[in-house]
């Protein structure tokens, strides 16, 4: 399903214009909400190097993280793991008409003063050129899929976790979601989202979620 994913999301609308017309709009938009914090937070991670290495190996390698959540889950929560992989399902199939319909730069390419750090830190040479020649879409900042898959992996454990049985794991189950938090603060840093971008992930997840749980309903009135 990843992979499919990855196929469509590549294929998405890659409007360079009107991508950027969208960036210089949920900017006016940040500024009049005083959500303006990109610029901020890019600069603080430049100001700090020692940081910067542990934060581009957070955002590149948060997909183990998914997959490794995933099988958990699988192993140890089945009764909980089909409500979850449903909610994954329905964002993934949410979020592509979102970016077909609003194409968004992020503000490492649309932020002056931004300094692209995973392209200048990266392990792996992730760099705007490199992106394009695999066919990776750099055009999809709304919503962050880092953020809401993170948010995923977050929402999979706390329900994972509040289904056992034993007390010490349902007092730990709100943990997980520090992982979202860091990611957020991560893509604020590296110049990859704006705050915004993450309020489009906490609706992704919200709207996921009840779309599930309708999946689950409907279900089950079919095999009654």
């Amino acid at each position: 399903m990843i992979l499919i994913f990855a196929r469509l999301h590549a294929a998405a609308g890659k409007d360079v214009a009107a991508a950027t017309a969208n960036a210089s709009a949920l900017q006016t938009a940040e500024r009049a909400l005083r959500l303006d914090l990109t610029a901020a937070a890019n600069r603080w991670l430049v100001e700090h190097p020692a940081l910067i290495q542990p934060a581009v190996l957070y955002y590149r390698l948060y997909y183990l993280v998914l997959l490794g959540t995933l099988i958990w889950v699988f192993v140890r929560r089945p009764g909980v793991y089909l409500t979850v992989r449903r909610t994954l399902i329905a964002m993934a199939l949410l979020a592509l008409p979102v970016f077909w319909a609003l194409p968004m730069s992020p503000p490492r390419f649309a932020l002056p003063g931004v300094v692209d750090i995973v392209a200048t830190y990266d392990l792996f040479g992730g760099d705007a050129t490199r992106e394009l020649q695999t066919g990776a879409n750099l055009y999809s900042a709304m919503p962050s899929m880092h953020v809401a898959w993170s948010l995923w992996c977050g929402y999979a454990l706390w329900r994972a976790l509040r289904a056992s049985p034993q007390r010490p794991a349902r007092l730990t189950a709100w943990l997980p979601w520090l992982f979202p938090l860091g990611m957020m603060a991560v893509v604020l840093a590296t110049g990859n989202h704006y705050v915004l971008d993450i309020a489009g992930s906490l609706a992704l997840l919200a709207v996921s979620v009840a779309a599930a749980a309708a999946w689950s309903r409907l279900t089950a009135r079919a095999d009654a």
